[in-house]
């Protein structure tokens, strides 16, 4: 699988400064244009800056989440009525406070993303319950034995090619003259082989 989210440099910003999101697969990266293959079938050049910052996300479980830890935290409500986990990602010290907040997500219908500092962790029946705290406010998640945990680390663009592998890119009105900041690639921990990679984009 592989997704994409970019930030572009001039670009207009969404009202709450969060670029758009599409997902597809990376077709390929030539100089500084890369071109993915959006989930609608359309193609999609996004010109990369210079200094552009690429990473990748490395397997964890629930026993690395630690108190104080910045995290990103993906979560559906369930029937129960309170938010389960679906993938969260441990952030390093150098990223705490980016995106800070809770704000509607789109990697699964009715998904929110929560960007926080992680508080207190408890165990429950359904699974490990992560309390955590945004500008002044808490929520928590349920987090199960399943839930997907990663950890961001710094990579470099040629960790890119193509692979045949389902994409989400975000990006705020990106074309081939408006160049990417920052993004993140994303792999599975089965294989190092680009063909079998998991990409993602980031600010």
């Amino acid at each position: 699988m592989i997704a994409l989210l970019i930030s572009p440099a001039g670009a207009q910003q969404a009202p709450q400064g969060t670029p758009t999101r599409i997902r597809g697969t990376v077709e390929k990266l030539d100089g500084q244009a890369l071109t993915v293959k959006s989930r609608e079938g359309q193609s999609v050049t996004i010109a990369l800056s210079d200094n552009v910052a690429v990473a990748y996300l490395v397997k964890k479980n629930v026993g690395d989440i630690k108190p104080g830890d910045y995290i990103a935290s993906t979560g559906i409500k369930g029937t129960d009525g309170k938010l389960h986990a679906i993938e969260v990602r441990i952030f390093p010290e150098s990223l705490r406070g980016a995106g800070e907040g809770q704000y509607p997500w789109d990697l699964k219908p009715e998904s929110v993303m929560t960007k926080a500092t992680v508080g207190t962790i408890t165990q429950a029946p359904q699974g490990n319950v992560i309390k955590v705290s945004y500008k002044g406010t808490e929520s928590e998640y349920t987090v199960d034995p399943t839930t997907p945990i990663f950890a961001n680390t710094t990579g470099d663009r040629n960790l890119l090619c193509p692979a045949p592998r389902y994409l989400s890119l975000r990006r705020s009105l990106t074309t081939a003259s408006s160049p990417a900041r920052a993004f993140m690639w994303r792999r599975t921990a089965s294989s190092r082989r680009c063909d079998r990679h998991r990409h993602q984009l980031v600010r």
